[in-house]
């Protein structure tokens, strides 16, 4: 059972595998000693074959034979006919044989069967037509010619084949008359063409005129009207030939190939040596034909300029070559702002203000697509140079009123905004003396997008007009929109001091230091400390510092403190001229500075030392300047105290860590202060001792054992 399945298709997996025959590997590889070429190999293949099989020739003796032959070639191809009906071959090849037979009226007959089979086949009228040409009978091939192009209108073919007849015999009215059915069916470009060049050669040029006329009306493109107009160039009729290209341009100034008419028209009347009829031609085609399509237009017209062109000339046709690059540029990528700014610098030093209006206009057309101020920042400034161009070369005030105004509508005032924008219009407006749409204008930018600097400007003009109520109400309203701001809260008590309203100005300070957050609280709280040290307010500037060392006791304050106390021991010292009880108070009161500065100094050694031990670099740069700052008092400096405190500078070596783990050693300075000194050395001496005790204890215990 096991066998007889196995026999029925069950086989293994080594039954069923494909012996390949192993690869022999080559030995020698060296060439051998007779080569041979591959014309050899051609030549024994060929003496090889065998020869080819060919029936044998039939020789006919007399008619009776013929009479058999042809009906058995008859039959055959009767018979082929009703098996194939469709294979127009068999069709062909029928009537051929009839024709070889000079049966003439058989042949028709088999044509005329194949073209009820299938009439559309133009090959059967062409083979058929040819039949007839090729044994003179000359009004059969006609009447075939006749219902061939009734039948088949658009087989160009066999109108050529008509007309060739009929010319050859001689016929050309008959030519002629072919021509005219044809062209009522408005073949394309070369049957026209045909049919000029036939009236050319029988020199018929009013004819041919004519046919040209209804051509270019048939098919109005670039390259007809250029055809029209080179064969009245070459017949001599230079008026014609520039009617004809006027004509053209009337038409199909707008087609997409109008580049090439321009070009042959100012060729044409460059031939004709008018230049300035040619450089109108290439400025009117500049001007109309999208930048993107005149390519070629520019380089012949640069080239133009160059030949026959002044300086001038030669300019423009370099600034419209530029025009095409950047032209090209911006319709890649419209949103290259770079590009843009080139274009207009370009159309600007031509001067044309038309032109540059267009480019600008195109230019701010491309709004950025997000509403991200990184996108809009190049893209504003083209709306910048937009009205300043207005404004200052083009001087049209309407314009750039309503540029400025079109630009701040443009911008999403909810998600940012542009400062200088708002600025830039107020100011415009202050030039134009209309202060009131100026405040309109900072108005607005306050309302719908405040930012620092159009309050500072807003706030400038203010001042210089001296409206000091308005200014006041435009603190206050920065300070309510950024109270956080020190800038403004020093300006406005610097305002308030300027007018002699110290009161105000101390009570603009008192609030701004009473904010919970101050972008730069140092800087407010220094302008509020010059503030009372420059009324005199010695106390009131004491107070100033405490509170501020309350918030903060950063070395910066101590020393400035200490500074202050100091001070007023130079403003005693410039006194002279002074009796000896006034040189002795004067002496004295010196003396109180003196200790009030080494009190602060000592505060803030003592706060570093406990509070801050961390922070040895500032404790030693505190006591450098109070060394500096003795040495200043003179006879009431004390140095040699301040120098005890004075501590060693260390270098010192430690180990850097990265996240990879330890990265090698740095050095950095260390301080050294007297008091760690000695607490060292105590250390030192407890460590001996206990040593020493230990060493002891040990040779005791020796002993007795």
């Amino acid at each position: 059972m096991a066998d007889s399945e196995r026999t029925l298709g069950y086989l293994t997996r080594k039954e069923t595998e494909v012996k390949l025959p192993r690869p022999t590997r080559v030995k020698n590889k060296t060439p051998a000693q007779i080569q041979i070429t591959a014309e050899q190999i051609l030549r024994e293949a060929r003496e090889r074959q065998e020869a080819e099989i060919r029936p044998p020739k039939q020789k006919i003796t007399d008619s009776n034979e013929l009479g058999e032959y042809r009906l058995r070639k008859r039959k055959e191809f009767e018979d082929l006919i009703r098996r194939v009906r469709w294979n127009i071959g068999v069709w062909v090849k029928y009537a051929q044989w009839e024709e070889s037979q000079k049966d003439f009226k058989r042949a028709r007959s088999v044509w005329e069967r194949a073209l009820e089979v299938d009439y559309r086949n133009h090959t059967l009228w062409l083979k058929y037509a040819e039949m007839e040409m090729k044994n003179k009978f000359i009004n059969h091939a006609r009447n075939i010619w006749d219902r061939a192009v009734s039948l088949l209108p658009r087989v160009d073919q066999l109108w050529y084949k008509y007309i060739h007849m009929e010319e050859m015999l001689g016929n050309v009215a008959g030519a002629r008359q072919i021509f005219e059915r044809w062209m009522q069916w408005q073949p394309d470009q070369q049957g026209w063409l045909s049919y000029i060049k036939f009236e050319l050669r029988y020199n018929e040029v009013d004819r041919a005129r004519a046919i040209y006329d209804r051509f270019v009306q048939c098919h109005p493109k670039v390259s007809a009207w250029i055809r029209f107009a080179k064969f009245e160039m070459k017949n001599g009729e230079v008026a014609r030939a520039r009617n004809c290209y006027e004509r053209a341009v009337d038409k199909l100034a707008d087609d997409e190939e109008a580049e090439q008419l321009f070009v042959a028209f100012a060729e044409f009347e460059e031939r004709c040596k008018e230049m300035e009829r040619a450089r109108c031609i290439y400025k009117f085609a500049l001007d109309h034909i999208p930048k993107g399509r005149a390519e070629e237009l520019y380089k012949k017209f640069v080239a133009f300029e160059k030949q026959y062109g002044d300086k001038e000339g030669i300019e423009d046709a370099v600034v419209g070559n530029r025009r095409f690059q950047y032209e090209d540029e911006v319709r890649k990528n419209p949103l290259n702002y770079d590009t843009w700014f080139d274009y207009i610098r370009l159309e600007e030093s031509a001067g044309n203000k038309e032109r540059i209006r267009e480019v600008y206009e195109r230019a701010i057309a491309n709004i950025p697509p997000a509403e991200e101020k990184r996108f809009w920042q190049r893209y504003i400034y083209l709306w910048i140079n937009y009205a300043l161009y207005e404004e200052l070369d083009a001087e049209d005030i309407d314009r750039t009123r309503e540029v400025y105004r079109e630009c701040l509508n443009v911008i999403p005032h909810g998600k940012f905004s542009f400062a200088k924008i708002w600025v830039l219009a107020a100011q415009f407006e202050i030039r134009q003396l209309n202060l009131q749409g100026a405040r309109q204008i900072l108005g607005n930018a306050i309302g719908r997008a405040p930012k620092d600097k159009i309050f500072k400007k807003y706030i400038e003009i203010e001042l210089h007009l001296g409206n000091v109520d308005r200014v006041r109400k435009l603190y206050e309203k920065y300070l309510d929109w950024s109270p956080e701001s020190c800038y403004a809260w020093t300006k406005y008590a610097e305002l308030e001091r300027s007018l002699l309203e110290m009161e105000r100005a101390r009570a603009i300070f008192e609030l701004a230091i009473a904010q919970p957050a101050l972008d730069l609280p140092e800087l407010l709280w220094k302008a509020y400390i010059d503030f009372e040290i420059a009324q005199g307010q010695s106390e009131r500037t004491r107070s100033l510092y405490e509170r501020l060392l309350d918030r903060t006791k950063h070395l910066k304050v101590w020393i400035s403190y200490a500074k202050f106390e100091a001070s007023a021991m130079e403003d005693y010292s410039e006194e002279s001229g002074l009796s000896e009880e006034k040189l002795q108070e004067r002496y004295e009161s010196m003396r109180l500075c003196v200790q009030r500065a080494r009190r602060i100094f000592e505060r803030a050694i003592g706060y570093f030392r406990t509070s801050a031990p961390e922070l040895k670099e500032e404790r030693a740069m505190l006591l450098e300047e109070w060394l500096n700052m003795e040495r200043g008092f003179g006879d009431l400096g004390d140095i040699s105290s301040v120098q005890a405190k004075v501590p060693k500078k260390l270098k010192k070596r430690r180990l850097m860590m990265t996240e990879d783990g330890p990265a090698g050693h740095e050095e950095y300075i260390d301080y050294l202060f007297p008091e760690e000194t000695q607490t060292t050395n105590l250390k030192i001496l407890e460590a001996a001792y206990k040593w020493k005790k230990k060493k002891t204890s040990n040779e005791e215990e020796e002993d007795d054992d």
